[in-house]
């Protein structure tokens, strides 16, 4: 019987005691630019200063989309991602990696030899849902991640039928396929562990797998929410970077960042006319309790006078101080 190996040793993360626990864990991401803040680089950032990392964001392109739908990509030029990425490589302790959306095969190759120069850093490697782009483009970059980053990934991170049309295109069994299967195939490609994402349940329940080739590590099921969200995605990987970087062994991190996910989705906001977007920074957020003893506060007291006379909370007059239209010549 094969034996599965223990998370924490294959990813080679750091253990707690090899780094002072003050100091914010280094996580390099490579991922494309959202101006709209749904996902990309933006997530990832934000997502890893959240958990408490250091973000280090290598930008690999950018998006032109809205909280709506992605209607273009722009990929930087591979000398520009790879300079990008060993500035801070050769000046910061970079505890993990993790692998967004990197826009050309190109950038996916510079990805590949930077992972390769620096073996001990786990990799871990998001796969977005791409059926936005031209089939030509999408088959090029999909063939380049096969062959040159997922040799290199510790471990693979997408929604289940993504993976399933990607890993498995001639899966033509009357089930779909599980976790394991995708695992299987993931493996054979030479990635050791898979998160699979959003495997649909019965009573509108989700379930997250992390597996093996050789067995189911962790499973967890949340009930599904009932907007359609943006970014959930790269907010999963990002948060489990930063955990295992932190030194975490895979299985815990795998639950926290899940848990973190969740959090987010159920604080989740809407500020355009798309999709929701998880909030990221949740914690921060005021109690609803807090926010009601703030009103009955500011009730009861009377507002303090300033030195003229005029209350702090009385708003100044606008005279002399409109903004002036853009086209004012001085």
């Amino acid at each position: 019987m094969a034996t599965t190996p223990t998370p924490s040793t294959a990813l080679g993360a750091p253990a707690p005691e090899d780094f002072d626990v003050a100091q914010p864990v280094c996580v390099l991401v490579f991922n494309a630019s959202d101006p709209s803040g749904a996902g990309g680089l933006t997530a990832d950032i934000t997502t890893i200063a959240s958990v408490g990392g250091h973000p280090l964001g290598v930008v690999t392109g950018t998006y032109v989309r809205d909280t709506s739908r992605i209607f273009e990509h722009y990929a930087f030029a591979d000398d520009c991602v790879d300079e990008q990425a060993r500035a801070v490589l050769e000046d910061l302790p970079v505890r993990a990696i993790k692998v967004g959306f990197a826009g050309s095969p190109e950038n996916l190759a510079v990805i590949a030899e930077i992972s390769s120069d620096y073996p001990d850093l786990p990799i871990i490697s998001y796969m977005p849902e791409l059926s936005w782009w031209r089939d030509d483009l999408l088959d090029q970059y999909l063939d380049a991640f096969r062959e040159l980053v997922l040799p290199q990934t510790s471990v693979l991170v997408g929604n289940h039928s993504t993976l399933w049309r990607w890993l498995l295109p001639d899966w033509d069994a009357s089930r779909s396929p599980s976790a394991r299967d995708l695992a299987m195939a993931a493996d054979a490609l030479g990635v050791p562990y898979v998160l699979v994402t959003g495997i649909p349940l019965p009573e509108q329940f989700l379930d997250n797998v992390l597996s093996t080739q050789h067995a189911v590590l962790a499973s967890h099921r949340f009930e599904m929410f009932d907007g359609s969200f943006s970014g959930a995605g790269d907010t999963l990987s990002a948060a489990l970077t930063a955990l295992v970087a932190s030194g975490n062994d895979l299985i815990s991190a795998t639950q926290e960042a899940l848990e973190y996910l969740d959090h987010s989705l159920d604080n989740g906001f809407r500020p355009g006319m798309g999709h929701f977007l998880p909030d990221r920074m949740f914690w921060a957020q005021p109690e609803d309790d807090e926010l009601d003893a703030d009103a009955e506060n500011e009730e009861a007291a009377p507002a303090p006078a300033t030195p003229l006379g005029r209350s702090v909370n009385e708003p100044l007059p606008l005279e002399g101080f409109v903004m002036p239209p853009h086209d004012t010549k001085h």
